[in-house]
């Protein structure tokens, strides 16, 4: 609508993709969580990041991504957490992933330790 006044603006493609969808959208990425934020205006959805904001602090791939928690297991939790707070899974299924993957164990990550993976 701003370069083009007096039309019905556009839908974004994003927008589009996602419409009709119900649960919550969890963006993931290696690079900053500004990176997957940028279309965060255009998710419908109650929408959350994970990201690398920062230098690593490990040696392997899968305790860089534990530390900044965009491992797989960190995924499924903050899900969880999303779902919890809609009253669409038990309160305590956040706590219990959490204790389950051993989130706070920068040593228990898993994602990225197959090697050239990126």
């Amino acid at each position: 609508a701003f370069l083009n006044p007096g039309q019905t603006a556009r839908v974004p493609f994003v927008t589009q993709q996602l419409a009709g969808a119900t649960g919550p959208v969890v963006a993931v990425t290696d690079y900053m969580k500004a990176v997957p934020d940028q279309i965060r205006q255009f998710v419908p959805n109650e929408f959350a990041s994970l990201g690398a904001d920062g230098f690593g602090f490990s040696d392997t791939r899968a305790a860089a991504r534990r530390f900044f928690k965009n491992d797989t297991h960190s995924v499924v939790v903050r899900a969880l957490e999303m779902l919890a707070r809609r009253g669409e899974v038990d309160a305590q299924a956040p706590a219990k992933a959490i204790d389950k993957y051993k989130l706070l164990d920068v040593n228990a990550g898993t994602t990225g330790g197959a090697g050239g993976e990126s």
